[in-house]
């Protein structure tokens, strides 16, 4: 009864992993062998664990992921694939996104290409870093429709703040005017300001004709390739024996 008092206080401070953990520790008798310092050692870490679960959470939910149990620890290396173990201990650090460096994966269907541009989204988040996720096909009337109702900006400032953006399937179909100029809107804003993760069937070389205008191709081309890794996936599709893409 003398513990109500502070269990409300703790969670009316939003401590609530703490007093959950301070619970836990009246009923653990072996608690009593630890030190002061190491019990309030304990609480502390549950607490400090519990806010970093809801923040991670929050930005996975903000994300919107294709595959959202993507994560880089399930992408198998292999050179035959194309994915070697020293690039994905490269990515693993997120060190590409602090230099705003971008990533482009190509291959064909079923290779594990949206796997791996949601796992890099997923490594991100869990760095602490805000990441979104888009099909190209669906940006595109998500633009179209912020055009119509006035929140074209507000949209593309949402996509610019984002340190990382997965664009999905890049080159399906064939672009309008509109379509062209909003792609460079995207991928101007963000230049050299977050790192963007391209998935294509296409080969690069083969954008700029997928663009078909010179001049907005160049300019699109020219902010998205230059600094960006590439990873050409290999293979057979994946899709009938495991989860990837």
């Amino acid at each position: 009864m003398m513990n109500e008092p502070i269990l409300d206080k703790l969670y009316t401070m939003r401590l609530g992993a703490m007093a959950a953990a301070w619970q836990e520790q009246q009923r653990d008798t072996l608690i009593a062998e630890l030190s002061f310092d190491e019990r309030f050692g304990l609480l502390v870490e549950s607490e400090h664990l519990a806010r970093d679960n809801r923040r991670l959470h929050r930005r996975l939910k903000e994300a919107d992921l294709r595959i959202a149990e993507a994560c880089l620890e399930d992408v198998t290396a292999s050179s035959a694939r194309g994915v070697e173990k020293a690039m994905l201990h490269q990515f693993a650090t997120c060190a590409w996104v602090d230099q705003h460096r971008n990533v482009i994966i190509t291959g064909m269907t079923g290779v594990g290409k949206s796997y791996l541009g949601c796992a890099l989204a997923q490594s991100a988040c869990r760095r602490g870093l805000r990441a979104l996720y888009r099909r190209v096909p669906r940006l595109f009337d998500e633009l179209a429709l912020a055009k119509a109702d006035g929140t074209y900006t507000k949209v593309l400032a949402r996509l610019k703040r984002a340190d990382v953006l997965v664009l999905d399937d890049l080159g399906l179909g064939h672009l309008t005017a509109a379509q062209r100029h909003d792609l460079l809107e995207v991928v101007e804003d963000r230049y050299g300001r977050g790192s963007t993760v391209i998935t294509s069937q296409l080969p690069i070389k083969k954008w700029h004709d997928w663009i078909a205008d010179p001049t907005l191709a160049d300019a699109i081309l020219d902010r998205v390739v230059h600094n960006a890794y590439k990873v050409e996936l290999q293979g057979s599709s994946r899709r009938k024996n495991i989860k990837e893409d």
